[in-house]
């Protein structure tokens, strides 16, 4: 990937370099596909190489999905390296541990990669700079850069970065200590909005996304997988199959071994010269299934066991005093039980991918956020050495971590192997909804004890959900650290007695990760119920939540749980700071108007605080009932500490998307199954917000901060829903602890 020549930075302080070389896939590139690898002399880290001509290439190694990353991460290396943005060219990283953690997903990808990608463009500006002094015979010291070039004030010498490469890649990289970073006030392009890179070629139907890979000789395949999670193919009837004209064969897929992990559910392929061929010969298909101990799943059921385990003691996750006994000495107690559905992803693009496998090497073209994790997971069910596995990136048409399972792609590359020819499987809205993973159904119960100031004296809260670990442990039926962390070990008010609980819950179908994960459910009821608490007490919401934060503080890592993973983040560097809530409160709530028009008659205002994934927002959501009695969502202000924000631009589409994103889940979103199955099959039963739902005006305010920097693709959906419904409330007087609101008739 990078020309003779190259340095690569001594792995002291990047991700160390490993071994195996890009897989030649015999097939080639699929049409369409830009063909773009690193080049150039000097190549001080894996992320950049400058070539003779000037042209600064920079690694994008997570995968772009509309969160902007693709474009914030090259901004911070060509920040620090004083390049001139438009001679900078940006090449997707295949997936390969060389370039550290590729997940794109957790809300991490500027702030897991920020450092490193600064030193990278430290270092290689700090080469150009030693390679002119040494030309000029001049120090170093008296060296500097403008754009694009390196400066020497006094003679007035100067030297494009092109001519300099060469001579810079002889030199020897520089120590980390050696390295000087540019101060803020000399930052070019973070903290400076710019449009996404890719925006030309999306405008002009040239982006290339999963769906769009196409290749020679290739087969198109769409796959009737099991109804019901763990059955398999007992028999199967293709004749019907294969007389559709198109259609060349089918293959049966083995069925996953538990647990499922990132393994496809297996099933019965149909390969086509078309897509549509495909689509209509699996309608063909005759398959029998055999049984599944999953048969048993009916959310009705299954909601109430989630309950019943909620109302009784549960394992316990976070304590501060003693609750029982504050909760004893009685006062005015108040109890609330919530519920959230099981959710769907539903993304623009459903998953596709391409796969070739010819001698034992695999190549993939994939819509993927997990790209190391689709080389492991193909690798394996190919029985191909991971070396021999390459995996390229396409964009995504949204992924809202749907695609960090690479299940797809795996099915791609068996049926590659099987048919002997290049294969691309394509999922239709169907199997998008039915068969790929789910949010977690959630049933919380909270309760509280009110002192004579209408404070709470204690905070009972229980949580009982299929956890994500499931997916990767069949038996595990409570969450771990890292999952109950995402909104319910952590809650930030200052309540002398709080006690967090989680429950037990066996898992029926594949659980994984959607956007803001655990926290759309904790945020929703925890939120609410402090508004209520604020009623109950009969004070101003605002002024109840500011009171619950308590005097300003960072709140001591002892009074968490010791095993709190804080979204694997230093506490050190990210503590929870109150302050920081306290500001995004005030600021969204001054933006809003909040208190100057009177709630009721069919209007209300609600408001909502949450961290996640180290960012902290307050959202205020202001409601109309019409004539019907159903919600319109007139305007949401949300207020954003996000720390050091890279692109300013894409932060704030973020967050007017999670505006729509959540208005989407709030309104209308739930899966159910009856015997195992899955009911919703496509947006007839899983509808999304359209404009008329869409709230009409949404502001968001970012907070300037100096702090590190934080997620950006996720924090906006957790507020959302409880001050959407805390509106309600202020609007109805009814209380909304049970989603979709389309189930209460309120949408």
């Amino acid at each position: 990937m990078v020309g003779a020549g190259a340095f690569v930075l001594a792995a002291r302080y990047l991700p160390a370099e490993t071994s195996p070389a890009r897989a030649s896939a015999a097939a080639g590139t699929p049409n369409g596909v830009a063909d773009i690898a690193l080049k150039g002399p000097l190549s001080p880290s894996v992320y950049l190489a400058i070539d003779t001509d000037g042209t600064v290439y920079t690694i994008a190694h997570r995968s772009e999905m509309g969160s902007g990353s693709k474009t914030a991460l090259p901004r911070i290396v060509a920040d620090e390296l004083d390049a001139d943005w438009n001679r900078v060219k940006i090449v997707q990283a295949v997936g390969d541990e060389k370039y550290g953690d590729q997940d794109t997903d957790g809300s991490h990808s500027v702030r897991g990669s920020f450092d490193t990608l600064r030193e990278t463009g430290a270092a290689a500006r700090l080469m150009l700079v030693r390679a002119a002094a040494q030309k000029w015979g001049v120090p170093e010291s008296e060296c500097s850069t403008g754009t694009h070039e390196v400066l020497h004030s006094k003679s007035g010498k100067k030297a494009g970065y092109g001519e300099l490469v060469t001579a810079a890649a002889k030199l020897e990289v520089p120590k980390k200590d050696d390295l000087k970073f540019k101060p803020r006030s000399q930052w070019r392009y973070m903290g400076k909005g710019v449009s996404s890179y890719d925006l030309k070629d999306m405008l002009r139907g040239k982006a290339v996304y999963g769906m769009d890979t196409r290749m020679d000789g290739m087969l198109y395949a769409n796959i009737a997988h099991p109804p019901v999670m763990g059955s398999a193919v007992k028999s199967v009837d293709d004749k019907a199959a294969l007389a559709v004209p198109g259609v060349k064969q089918t293959a049966t897929i083995d069925p996953y071994k538990p647990p499922i992990m990132f393994q496809s559910h297996g099933g019965v392929a149909v390969l086509a010269d078309n897509t549509w061929a495909a689509f209509q010969g699996k309608k063909k298909l005759k398959v029998e299934w055999t049984d599944s101990e999953h048969k048993s799943y009916n959310s009705d059921p299954y909601k109430a066991e989630l309950q019943a385990t909620c109302r009784k003691p549960c394992k316990v996750v976070r304590e501060i005093g003693n609750v029982d006994e504050a909760l004893g000495k009685g006062g005015k107690i108040i109890e609330a039980e919530y519920y959230a559905p099981m959710l769907a992803h539903a993304s623009m693009e459903p998953p596709a991918a391409l796969a070739t496998f010819k001698d034992g090497q695999v190549e993939v073209w994939s819509a993927t956020q997990n790209p190391q994790g689709t080389r492991e997971a193909v690798a394996s069910a190919v029985g191909a050495k991971k070396e021999d596995v390459t995996v390229n990136v396409t964009l995504l048409g949204g992924g809202f971590g749907r695609k960090s399972f690479p299940d797809f792609a795996v099915e791609a590359a068996v049926l590659s192997k099987k048919s002997g020819k290049p294969v691309k499987v394509v999922w239709s809205r169907e199997d998008d909804i039915q068969f790929g993973t789910f949010h977690s159904v959630a049933a919380m119960y909270l309760k509280a004890a009110l002192g004579s100031d209408g404070k709470p004296v204690a905070w009972l809260q229980r949580s009982t959900f299929p956890p994500i670990a499931s997916t990767f442990d069949a038996n595990a039926l409570t969450a771990d650290a890292g999952e109950i962390g995402l909104g319910w070990s952590d809650l930030p008010f200052a309540i002398p007695n709080h006690r967090a609980e989680n429950g037990e819950a066996k898992a029926h179908v594949r659980i994984g990760w959607l956007r803001s994960v655990c926290n759309v459910f904790h945020g929703f009821a925890e939120h609410s119920f402090a508004d209520e608490l604020a009623h109950a007490a009969g004070k101003d919401p605002r002024d109840y939540v500011l009171a619950l934060l308590g005097p300003d503080r960072i709140i001591p890592k002892s009074e968490l749980a010791k095993d709190y993973t804080n979204y694997d983040s230093d506490y050190e560097k990210y503590p929870i700071d109150t302050a920081r809530f306290r500001r995004v409160l005030e600021i969204a709530t001054e933006q809003a108007g909040w208190g100057k028009k009177k709630n009721g008659n069919g209007f209300g205002m609600g408001l909502a605080i949450h961290r996640s994934f180290l960012t902290y927002v307050a959202t205020v959501v202001q409601v109309e009932m019409d004539r019907d009695g159903k919600v319109k969502i007139a305007r949401v202000d949300t207020a954003v500490d996000a720390g050091t924000i890279v692109n300013p631009e894409m932060a704030l589409q973020q967050f007017e998307g999670a505006a729509t994103f959540g208005t989407s889940l709030a309104f209308f979103g739930e899966i159910t199954a009856k015997d195992g199955v899955i009911q919703q099959t496509n947006f007839d039963g899983y509808p999304m917000s359209r404009m008329n739902h869409a709230p009409r005006q949404t502001f968001v305010h970012l907070v300037p901060s100096q702090a590190p920097p934080a997620g950006i693709g996720e924090p906006g959906v957790p507020p959302f829903t409880p001050a959407l419904c805390n509106a309600i409330f202020a609007a109805t007087g009814k209380r909304v602890r049970e989603l979709p609101l389309s189930k209460l008739g309120l949408a």
